[in-house]
């Protein structure tokens, strides 16, 4: 069943590994897992697993039914115990008798959360590490690529927009590392039973854990850890990590794509992006998309932060407020992932309007460069001084900036020199350097080559 804010929500591959049914399917098999676990260590047969195993069929469950009957003990996993009970009784009634042997709700429940996350978090992250090499090309292809850089929303010096590009693609990169971090440090099966002794397994306890966490191919943690959430915390502080790097890169272009800027624009057939009522809109709707889905990863993480303070050996609320959170969370990264990773194949680049937006300010923004060339001269304050006048001149009359200057440097500087100057396609700095060091690091990581353009003005419309 879809919502009817799935479509731009929860986008992509995520959903379906997020859903009720994915919730369902990860609890049973945390049991069947159990099942296994306790034939291994002689609680019970192997056919009497494999029976258990067997009725750990999400099909055989009325997921609404479970949600309803959750309340009068505060989880899914008591009615789910019960009825899993009821159906391998029916097939024998000795296997019936193992059934969640040793575990607690709690268990079957975190582990069920590791196991779902470490499924979204691996699609999370090939989107990621997808999207990241996506934006190192853009960066080879607009190396050297001049656009305005801008620092509090005004002009500033230029940059280009390949080191634009590959400051995105660092950021997701890192995101990516710090997210594969956290899912292999994090992802532990969860096996402790009543107040995290395995009293009830007397001394086999340790060797149950283990095989459980074997089965689930989930890490075996030193001791349970149903009241320290610092895995938990980790996991979301990694999904906000994404959310976060994500999310910048949409801002930046939904900034860039604005009418009076039109640096770039997304382009994708007709009807995308489109308006209820102004015909002429195309929206940048791929990064309004994964902006909205990555603005609401904080308040996830916040509450998952704020959960990990849990009392004794069984927490009174905190641990159940972490199941909504967690599964927003995973939800929301997946579909910003996605939706940037569209945003970024409708792009398009548009370097005449870069050119042009430098060029509005009339050699302004380059200032700077005018100071730095004459302080060897003038010393620094007096070159800030009057070029400082000449600009102010300059923009309050509306006249040349580079005859200004020179009319002030009285002949220090000739008109042509002052131009030369003020050419921002000369002023890039090592924005190259940086470009190719992210282009390089990125072919190190997909292990495919980047190349990079050498065209001052890249590529056209890319």
């Amino acid at each position: 069943m879809t919502g009817l804010f799935d479509g731009v929500l929860t986008r992509g591959p995520i959903g379906p590994l997020t859903d009720d049914t994915a919730w369902l399917g990860a609890l049973l098999e945390a049991e069947a897992a159990l099942a296994r676990a306790l034939a291994d260590t002689g609680f019970l047969s192997q056919e009497q697993a494999e029976t258990i195993v067997a009725a750990c069929d999400p099909g055989h469950y009325d997921q609404k039914e479970l949600g309803r009957a959750a309340a009068d003990g505060g989880n899914p996993v008591i009615p789910l115990v019960q009825e899993l009970t009821a159906q391998v009784r029916r097939a024998d009634p000795e296997a019936a008798r193992h059934v969640h042997r040793g575990a607690t709700s709690q268990d079957i429940m975190d582990t069920a959360a590791m196991l779902l996350t470490r499924r979204a978090g691996r699609v999370v992250l090939s989107d990621l590490r997808a999207l990241g090499r996506a934006l190192a090309t853009l960066a080879a292809e607009h190396r050297l690529t001049p656009m305005p850089g801008r620092t509090l929303l005004q002009q500033a010096l230029p940059t280009t927009f390949g080191a634009v590009s590959a400051g995105w693609a660092q950021g997701v990169w890192e995101a990516a590392d710090d997210l594969e971090r956290a899912l292999t440090d994090c992802s532990a099966a969860q096996l402790g039973g009543a107040v995290g002794t395995l009293a009830s397994l007397q001394e086999h306890g340790p060797a149950v854990a283990t095989a459980f966490a074997a089965h689930l191919d989930l890490s075996e943690p030193v001791l349970p850890w149903h009241t320290d959430r610092g895995r938990v915390v980790a996991l979301a502080a990694a999904f906000g990590r994404a959310c976060g790097a994500v999310g910048t890169v949409a801002h930046d272009v939904i900034l860039l794509a604005q009418t009076e800027v039109g640096e770039v624009s997304e382009e994708a057939g007709p009807g995308v992006g489109g308006s209820s009522t102004m015909p002429h809109k195309r929206n940048p709707i791929a990064a309004v998309s994964a902006l909205a889905a990555a603005r609401q990863a904080p308040g996830s993480v916040a509450t998952l932060m704020t959960t990990q303070i849990q009392e004794h050996q069984r927490a009174a609320g905190p641990w159940h407020a972490e199941w909504l959170p967690l599964t927003e969370l995973l939800r929301r990264t997946g579909s910003a992932v996605s939706w940037m990773r569209t945003g970024i194949e409708r792009l398009r680049v548009h370097p005449d309007r870069m050119r042009a937006n430098l060029d509005a300010t009339g050699g302004l923004a380059l200032s700077e460069r005018i100071t730095t060339d004459l302080t060897p001269e003038l010393g620094r304050m007096k070159a800030h001084r009057l070029v400082t006048g000449a600009c102010t001149e300059a923009a309050d009359s509306g006249q040349d900036l580079a005859q200004v200057l020179a009319e002030h440097l009285e002949g220090i500087r000739t008109r042509e020199q002052v131009a030369a100057l003020l050419d921002p396609a000369d002023h890039l700095g090592s924005a190259p350097t940086f470009t190719d060091r992210v282009i390089a690091g990125t072919t190190g990581r997909a292990g495919t080559a980047v190349h990079h353009s050498d065209n001052e003005e890249g590529h056209d419309e890319r």
